[in-house]
Protein backbone atom coordinates (compact mmCIF):
# COMPACT_ATOMS: atom_id res chain seq x y z
CA UNK A 1 0.00 0.00 0.00
CA UNK A 2 2.72 1.85 0.60
CA UNK A 3 4.34 2.02 -2.86
CA UNK A 4 0.78 2.86 -4.16
CA UNK A 5 0.74 5.95 -1.82
CA UNK A 6 4.48 6.79 -3.18
CA UNK A 7 3.05 6.51 -6.36
CA UNK A 8 0.52 9.48 -6.07
CA UNK A 9 -2.84 6.71 -5.04
CA UNK A 10 -5.08 8.06 -2.86
CA UNK A 11 -7.99 5.56 -2.99
CA UNK A 12 -8.81 2.47 -3.88
CA UNK A 13 -11.00 -0.61 -3.22
CA UNK A 14 -9.74 -4.01 -1.97
CA UNK A 15 -11.45 -7.42 -2.53
CA UNK A 16 -10.49 -10.73 -1.04
CA UNK A 17 -8.24 -13.48 -2.43
CA UNK A 18 -9.90 -16.82 -1.83
CA UNK A 19 -7.40 -17.39 0.87
CA UNK A 20 -6.64 -21.06 0.55
CA UNK A 21 -5.73 -21.59 4.02
CA UNK A 22 -9.19 -20.31 4.79
CA UNK A 23 -11.30 -22.96 2.79
CA UNK A 24 -13.31 -24.84 5.11
CA UNK A 25 -16.58 -23.13 4.24
CA UNK A 26 -18.50 -25.95 4.94
CA UNK A 27 -17.06 -25.39 8.65
CA UNK A 28 -16.43 -21.69 8.94
CA UNK A 29 -18.36 -20.03 6.17
CA UNK A 30 -17.23 -16.95 4.68
CA UNK A 31 -16.77 -14.68 7.93
CA UNK A 32 -12.72 -15.92 8.55
CA UNK A 33 -12.57 -14.69 4.77
CA UNK A 34 -14.23 -11.64 4.64
CA UNK A 35 -12.61 -10.48 8.38
CA UNK A 36 -9.15 -10.62 7.12
CA UNK A 37 -9.92 -8.05 4.32
CA UNK A 38 -11.70 -6.02 6.52
CA UNK A 39 -8.35 -6.29 8.78
CA UNK A 40 -6.55 -5.87 5.77
CA UNK A 41 -8.23 -2.31 4.91
CA UNK A 42 -8.23 -1.52 8.40
CA UNK A 43 -4.43 -1.97 8.68
CA UNK A 44 -3.57 -0.15 5.27
CA UNK A 45 -5.50 2.63 6.42
CA UNK A 46 -3.77 3.10 10.17
CA UNK A 47 -0.01 2.55 7.70
CA UNK A 48 -0.53 5.21 4.97
CA UNK A 49 -3.37 8.34 4.53
CA UNK A 50 -4.39 5.98 1.49
CA UNK A 51 -8.46 4.90 1.62
CA UNK A 52 -9.18 1.74 1.33
CA UNK A 53 -12.96 0.36 0.43
CA UNK A 54 -13.75 -3.16 0.79
CA UNK A 55 -15.94 -5.36 -1.51
CA UNK A 56 -17.03 -9.00 -0.37
CA UNK A 57 -18.78 -11.68 -1.84
CA UNK A 58 -18.47 -15.69 -2.38
CA UNK A 59 -15.62 -15.86 -4.92
CA UNK A 60 -17.29 -17.50 -7.70
CA UNK A 61 -14.57 -20.52 -8.50
CA UNK A 62 -15.32 -21.81 -5.36
CA UNK A 63 -18.47 -23.50 -6.40
CA UNK A 64 -16.10 -25.51 -8.05
CA UNK A 65 -13.93 -26.14 -5.34
CA UNK A 66 -16.88 -27.57 -3.10
CA UNK A 67 -18.95 -29.04 -5.82
CA UNK A 68 -16.20 -31.78 -5.55
CA UNK A 69 -15.95 -31.97 -1.93
CA UNK A 70 -19.59 -31.53 -0.75
CA UNK A 71 -21.72 -31.41 -3.88
CA UNK A 72 -23.42 -29.05 -5.60
CA UNK A 73 -26.68 -28.36 -4.01
CA UNK A 74 -24.69 -27.95 -0.04
CA UNK A 75 -22.24 -25.46 -2.58
CA UNK A 76 -25.09 -23.65 -3.31
CA UNK A 77 -26.67 -23.31 0.06
CA UNK A 78 -22.79 -22.20 1.35
CA UNK A 79 -22.32 -19.74 -1.01
CA UNK A 80 -25.66 -18.35 -0.74
CA UNK A 81 -25.25 -17.95 2.91
CA UNK A 82 -21.67 -16.21 2.24
CA UNK A 83 -24.09 -13.80 -0.25
CA UNK A 84 -26.17 -13.15 2.68
CA UNK A 85 -23.26 -12.68 5.14
CA UNK A 86 -21.59 -10.33 2.64
CA UNK A 87 -24.73 -8.38 2.59
CA UNK A 88 -24.69 -7.75 6.60
CA UNK A 89 -20.97 -6.74 6.21
CA UNK A 90 -22.48 -3.65 3.46
CA UNK A 91 -25.45 -2.99 6.19
CA UNK A 92 -22.81 -2.40 9.13
CA UNK A 93 -20.53 -0.37 6.84
CA UNK A 94 -17.80 -2.75 6.81
CA UNK A 95 -18.02 -2.66 2.74
CA UNK A 96 -19.69 -0.94 0.30
CA UNK A 97 -19.90 -3.54 -2.57
CA UNK A 98 -20.83 -7.45 -3.16
CA UNK A 99 -17.57 -8.62 -5.02
CA UNK A 100 -16.34 -10.43 -6.53
CA UNK A 101 -19.44 -12.17 -7.32
CA UNK A 102 -20.27 -13.83 -10.59
CA UNK A 103 -19.35 -17.22 -11.94
CA UNK A 104 -16.27 -18.99 -13.02
CA UNK A 105 -14.23 -17.83 -15.83
CA UNK A 106 -13.31 -21.11 -17.52
CA UNK A 107 -15.58 -23.98 -19.25
CA UNK A 108 -17.31 -25.85 -16.28
CA UNK A 109 -20.53 -28.08 -16.29
CA UNK A 110 -24.03 -26.96 -16.78
CA UNK A 111 -24.53 -27.76 -13.46
CA UNK A 112 -22.32 -25.60 -12.11
CA UNK A 113 -23.39 -22.80 -14.45
CA UNK A 114 -26.79 -22.75 -13.61
CA UNK A 115 -25.78 -23.05 -9.95
CA UNK A 116 -23.48 -20.06 -10.55
CA UNK A 117 -26.03 -17.99 -11.97
CA UNK A 118 -28.61 -18.68 -9.59
CA UNK A 119 -26.23 -17.61 -6.14
CA UNK A 120 -25.00 -14.30 -8.80
CA UNK A 121 -28.45 -13.03 -9.31
CA UNK A 122 -29.23 -13.74 -5.17
CA UNK A 123 -26.50 -11.25 -5.06
CA UNK A 124 -27.88 -9.16 -7.40
CA UNK A 125 -31.29 -9.11 -5.33
CA UNK A 126 -29.81 -8.59 -2.30
CA UNK A 127 -27.48 -5.48 -3.99
CA UNK A 128 -30.83 -4.18 -5.16
CA UNK A 129 -32.58 -4.14 -1.28
CA UNK A 130 -29.21 -2.61 0.05
CA UNK A 131 -28.81 0.01 -3.46
CA UNK A 132 -25.11 -1.23 -3.34
CA UNK A 133 -23.25 -2.52 -6.25
CA UNK A 134 -22.15 -5.87 -7.32
CA UNK A 135 -18.66 -6.32 -8.60
CA UNK A 136 -18.70 -9.17 -10.95
CA UNK A 137 -16.38 -11.94 -12.06
CA UNK A 138 -17.09 -13.84 -14.90
CA UNK A 139 -15.65 -15.53 -17.80
CA UNK A 140 -13.86 -13.08 -20.60
CA UNK A 141 -16.09 -10.11 -21.56
CA UNK A 142 -17.81 -8.79 -24.96
CA UNK A 143 -21.20 -7.06 -25.74
CA UNK A 144 -23.25 -9.96 -25.83
CA UNK A 145 -22.01 -11.30 -22.14
CA UNK A 146 -22.79 -7.49 -21.01
CA UNK A 147 -25.94 -8.40 -22.45
CA UNK A 148 -26.78 -10.99 -20.59
CA UNK A 149 -25.53 -9.65 -17.54
CA UNK A 150 -27.47 -6.45 -17.40
CA UNK A 151 -30.73 -8.98 -18.39
CA UNK A 152 -30.00 -10.50 -15.11
CA UNK A 153 -29.90 -7.45 -13.30
CA UNK A 154 -32.74 -6.62 -15.16
CA UNK A 155 -34.38 -9.55 -13.36
CA UNK A 156 -33.10 -9.00 -10.18
CA UNK A 157 -34.56 -5.11 -10.00
CA UNK A 158 -30.57 -3.32 -9.73
CA UNK A 159 -29.50 -0.49 -12.15
CA UNK A 160 -26.85 -1.68 -14.48
CA UNK A 161 -25.02 1.35 -13.42
CA UNK A 162 -24.39 -0.40 -10.38
CA UNK A 163 -22.98 -3.61 -12.05
CA UNK A 164 -19.45 -3.23 -12.00
CA UNK A 165 -18.08 -5.60 -13.98
CA UNK A 166 -14.13 -6.14 -12.71
CA UNK A 167 -11.35 -7.08 -15.57
CA UNK A 168 -13.04 -5.33 -18.87
CA UNK A 169 -11.75 -4.69 -21.58
CA UNK A 170 -12.15 -0.71 -23.11
CA UNK A 171 -16.02 -1.86 -23.86
CA UNK A 172 -17.23 1.99 -22.92
CA UNK A 173 -20.02 2.84 -25.61
CA UNK A 174 -23.71 1.84 -24.20
CA UNK A 175 -23.87 -0.58 -27.39
CA UNK A 176 -20.47 -2.39 -25.93
CA UNK A 177 -21.34 -3.09 -22.45
CA UNK A 178 -25.59 -2.19 -22.05
CA UNK A 179 -25.24 -0.21 -18.75
CA UNK A 180 -22.65 -1.81 -16.77
CA UNK A 181 -19.54 -0.02 -15.29
CA UNK A 182 -16.79 -1.13 -16.66
CA UNK A 183 -13.66 -1.62 -14.44
CA UNK A 184 -11.25 -1.21 -17.16
CA UNK A 185 -7.40 -3.54 -16.71
CA UNK A 186 -5.29 -0.43 -16.27
CA UNK A 187 -2.92 -1.63 -18.98
CA UNK A 188 -1.58 1.56 -21.58
CA UNK A 189 -3.20 -0.10 -24.41
CA UNK A 190 -6.31 -0.65 -22.51
CA UNK A 191 -6.79 2.92 -21.34
CA UNK A 192 -5.80 4.80 -24.32
CA UNK A 193 -8.52 2.57 -26.40
CA UNK A 194 -11.03 3.35 -23.59
CA UNK A 195 -10.37 7.25 -23.71
CA UNK A 196 -10.74 7.11 -27.44
CA UNK A 197 -14.80 6.76 -26.93
CA UNK A 198 -15.37 8.24 -23.73
CA UNK A 199 -14.78 8.36 -19.62
CA UNK A 200 -17.12 6.15 -18.59
CA UNK A 201 -15.31 3.89 -16.69
CA UNK A 202 -13.14 3.14 -13.70
CA UNK A 203 -9.61 1.37 -13.82
CA UNK A 204 -8.28 -1.70 -11.42
CA UNK A 205 -5.10 -3.70 -11.50
CA UNK A 206 -6.78 -7.03 -10.23
CA UNK A 207 -3.41 -7.26 -8.02
CA UNK A 208 -3.14 -9.71 -5.90
CA UNK A 209 -0.30 -9.52 -3.41
CA UNK A 210 0.76 -13.27 -3.72
CA UNK A 211 4.24 -14.21 -2.66
CA UNK A 212 3.45 -17.01 -4.99
CA UNK A 213 2.85 -14.29 -8.09
CA UNK A 214 4.50 -11.54 -7.56
CA UNK A 215 2.97 -8.84 -9.33
CA UNK A 216 0.18 -10.18 -11.02
CA UNK A 217 -1.92 -9.14 -12.67
CA UNK A 218 -0.39 -5.54 -12.62
CA UNK A 219 1.68 -4.14 -9.93
CA UNK A 220 -0.07 -1.77 -6.94
CA UNK A 221 1.29 1.37 -8.76
CA UNK A 222 0.04 0.99 -12.19
CA UNK A 223 -3.20 3.01 -11.22
CA UNK A 224 -1.38 5.90 -10.66
CA UNK A 225 1.21 5.68 -12.77
CA UNK A 226 -0.62 5.55 -16.02
CA UNK A 227 -2.70 7.89 -15.43
CA UNK A 228 0.12 10.60 -14.62
CA UNK A 229 1.82 9.16 -17.52
CA UNK A 230 -1.30 9.75 -19.90
CA UNK A 231 -2.23 13.22 -17.84
CA UNK A 232 1.61 14.50 -18.90
CA UNK A 233 1.35 13.59 -22.75
CA UNK A 234 -2.38 15.58 -23.01
CA UNK A 235 -4.23 11.41 -23.35
CA UNK A 236 -6.27 12.35 -20.22
CA UNK A 237 -7.63 16.07 -19.69
CA UNK A 238 -8.30 16.97 -16.11
CA UNK A 239 -11.76 16.65 -16.90
CA UNK A 240 -11.03 12.86 -17.68
CA UNK A 241 -9.19 12.42 -14.77
CA UNK A 242 -11.79 13.75 -12.12
CA UNK A 243 -14.58 11.75 -13.89
CA UNK A 244 -13.00 8.48 -13.68
CA UNK A 245 -11.51 8.80 -10.27
CA UNK A 246 -13.78 10.89 -8.27
CA UNK A 247 -17.34 11.28 -9.98
CA UNK A 248 -17.68 7.92 -11.42
CA UNK A 249 -16.71 5.57 -8.13
CA UNK A 250 -18.72 8.36 -6.38
CA UNK A 251 -21.63 7.42 -8.43
CA UNK A 252 -20.82 3.79 -8.11
CA UNK A 253 -20.56 3.15 -4.37
CA UNK A 254 -22.37 6.11 -3.32
CA UNK A 255 -19.23 7.06 -1.32
CA UNK A 256 -17.43 10.31 -1.07
CA UNK A 257 -13.92 10.70 -2.51
CA UNK A 258 -12.10 13.67 -2.04
CA UNK A 259 -8.59 14.44 -4.84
Amino acid sequence: MKKFERAGGTHLVLSHLPYHDLRDWDKNGYAPIYDRTVDFAESAMEETDVEVYVTLGPYPVDMVKMEQRIGSEKAESILMEGMELAARYVEEGKAIALGEIGRPHFDVSDEIMEASNRVMIYGMELAADLSCPVVLHTESTDPDVCKEIALLADEAGLDRDKVVKHYSPPLISEEENHGLFPSVLASERNLRAALKKGDRFVMETDFLDDPDRPGAVLGIKTVPKKTFKLYDEGVLSEANWRKIHQVNPSKIYDIDIEI
